[in-house]
């Protein structure tokens, strides 16, 4: 989350007009959780960055 955001600053957006959470392992898009035997691709669904625009 914060390599995300400080990318985005660096690309010239006023940290003043972002925010970010964080949300570890409580919405995950699948089920891989830690412990889970689960492949690396299904892990990687799970890091990911979204962002939502508003006016």
């Amino acid at each position: 989350m914060l390599s995300t955001l400080d990318y985005i600053i660096r690309q010239g957006i006023n940290k003043e007009r972002l925010s970010a959470k964080g949300y570890g392992e409580s919405q995950l898009l699948n089920e891989c959780s830690n412990g889970v035997p689960c492949t690396e691709k299904d892990h990687q669904k799970n890091r990911r960055s979204e962002f939502i625009i508003v006016e």
